[in-house]
């Protein structure tokens, strides 16, 4: 039987490029020897597969692209690896849902909502998991920075309401840097939501489905040499990340619990990562579902998977419905 096409999507319109050509790359090293894998770079000058540095541009109707002596390459399905949008805000896969090409990831709606923190948290919330206490600002509202904070407590972060990686995050300790941390984050998204900052241990959970049922990995815990777990934690290597996290039975079982249940009700698919801080009370708090994790060497979900000795192709080829 002939191997199946696979793409493996990577790129994307946001600051987190280079994040997601290291995501990418990685799958593509994973899963060369099951499929013939082309990797396709998503850019916003255009979208085309690269062979050997060589590029060729993809027919947007199918997906399709002419290589090398005009031979026409049409894929079997695609493996999504693009972080921010335009793929954990659902617009890849409601394109490739539109085309019927099979994808790795969640659908459009359930990304769409996973990206927007206002709206996904107020979803969760009516789960019965805990949530940060938040307030939405859009750009063009007038904002009461004094009624903000009095609501909220100090410190507290400031997000962009639909961005990843922790790009234009700050987190304010001092009532007088809270503009210059709206504006900040104004410059990723046109909307921010303001938290409550949860004082305690930073964890992350990785979920998919294995043999069809949803499975809570492992938790890693968190300890940033930085203030938070801000982008330069996380891809410089400014963290340690302790796998299994040093947390309570209660916590885990908590927290794998909530897991599988956001996978379930948000109709998740592929591998995902939802992240918790646990307060001095052993509460966990749901900070963040992603439905694009990191997947690079320097990435949480691969060092899960090598902690409970799964194979990282295996894991990828699961998320693939052929």
């Amino acid at each position: 039987m002939s191997k199946k096409n696979i793409a493996i999507v990577m790129g994307g319109y946001s600051g987190e490029y280079d994040v997601s050509m290291g995501s990418g790359q990685v799958v593509f090293d994973h899963l060369r020897n099951a499929f013939n894998c082309f990797k396709v770079i998503i850019a916003k000058d255009g979208w085309y597969a690269d062979i050997d540095g060589e590029q060729f541009s993809i027919n947007k109707h199918d997906f399709s692209f002419l290589g090398k002596n005009n031979t026409q390459v049409t894929f079997d399905g695609v493996f999504v690896a693009v972080h921010g949008t335009p793929a954990e805000d659902g617009l890849l896969p409601a394109y490739f849902e539109l085309i019927g090409m099979p994808h790795s990831t969640s659908n459009a709606f359930a990304s769409a909502l996973t990206f927007n923190k206002a709206e996904c948290n107020m979803v969760i919330r009516h789960m019965g998991i805990t949530v940060p206490k938040s307030e939405y600002i859009h750009q063009n509202d007038s904002i009461n920075s004094r009624n903000i904070i009095k609501k909220l407590g100090l410190p507290l972060f400031v997000k962009p309401n639909c961005s990843g990686s922790s790009l234009g995050v700050s987190k304010v300790k001092n009532a007088d840097d809270f503009a210059q941390a709206l504006n900040v984050a104004f410059t990723e998204d046109d909307a921010v939501v303001v938290e409550s900052a949860v004082i305690g241990t930073e964890v992350a959970c990785g979920v998919c489905k294995r043999n069809g049922k949803v499975t809570a990995l492992a938790i890693t815990e968190i300890v940033p040499k930085n203030e938070f777990f801000d982008y330069e934690s996380k891809y410089s290597g400014l963290s340690e990340e302790i796998t299994p996290a040093r947390i309570s039975e209660h916590a885990q079982k908590t927290i794998m619990a909530q897991t599988e249940l956001v996978y379930k009700k948000l109709q998740l698919n592929g591998l995902a990562r939802v992240d918790f801080i646990i307060d001095q009370n052993d509460v966990p708090h749901l900070i963040e579902v992603n439905t694009v994790p990191g997947l690079s060497a320097e990435s949480i979900l691969p060092k899960q998977a090598a902690y409970l000795n799964l194979d990282l192709g295996m894991l990828f080829a699961e998320s693939l419905p052929l």
